[in-house]
């Protein structure tokens, strides 16, 4: 974390924020919280669950303009992975080949990361700073997961600098399509179970 900053949350509360938020009232409870602790700078064991359940990332980057850019990363459980209490990384995996993530990420460092679990409402913030690691065939074979039919092209190495946890809110609430086919699977499974006892029930 930058340690010019009083609380990890001011790399998201700038003074505009402040401003913004003493302007519409709910600067007072934000000031509770950053006496309280603030947010926190390290993964937690929880976050780290967290974190290794995802199939979805989104990283947000921007250029030397200012100019922002969201990409969207996915992989089975797992691809998301936590190296040390403040470094995630993930393969990155051959895409479109637009580079725009790793442009930005060649002229402004500073990253997000946004995740999201539908299923179980939650969403997590992630402030910090990102790098693009070529040429590491070692690295990039440890992250890349079991029996992926995808190509590892680089890594991404994410250091944390903060992370906030959001309310279930207006998050939808969804499921995961393997999910769902398992559920659906066990419920197919127990109706033909139930309707073999009737029917055995019927014959005596």
């Amino acid at each position: 974390m930058n340690k010019e900053l009083p609380f990890a949350s001011d790399i998201a509360f700038t003074p505009a924020v402040k401003a913004i938020q003493t302007r519409k009232g709910s600067r007072g409870a934000y000031a509770r919280m950053e006496d309280g602790g603030s947010w926190e700078t390290a993964i937690t064991p929880d976050l780290a669950a967290f974190i290794a359940g995802q199939t979805s990332v989104f990283l947000g980057t921007a250029n030397a303009a200012g100019q922002p850019y969201i990409q969207h990363r996915g992989g089975p459980p797992g691809f998301l992975r936590v190296l040390e209490d403040n470094t995630i990384a993930f393969a990155d995996f051959r895409g479109n080949r637009q580079f725009i993530s790793q442009g930005n990420l060649a002229e402004n460092s500073k990253a997000h990361l946004f995740l999201i679990d539908y299923a179980q409402r939650r969403r997590v913030k992630i402030w910090g700073e990102a790098r693009v690691v070529e040429n590491d065939a070692e690295l990039l074979a440890s992250l890349m997961p079991a029996n992926y039919k995808s190509r590892g092209e680089q890594v991404i190495l994410f250091r944390v600098d903060a992370w906030d946890a959001n309310c279930p809110q207006h998050i939808p609430q969804r499921v995961e399509a393997a999910d769902a086919a398992r559920l659906l699977a066990e419920r197919d499974r127990r109706i033909a179970e139930l309707e073999a006892e009737i029917a055995q029930l019927k014959q005596k």
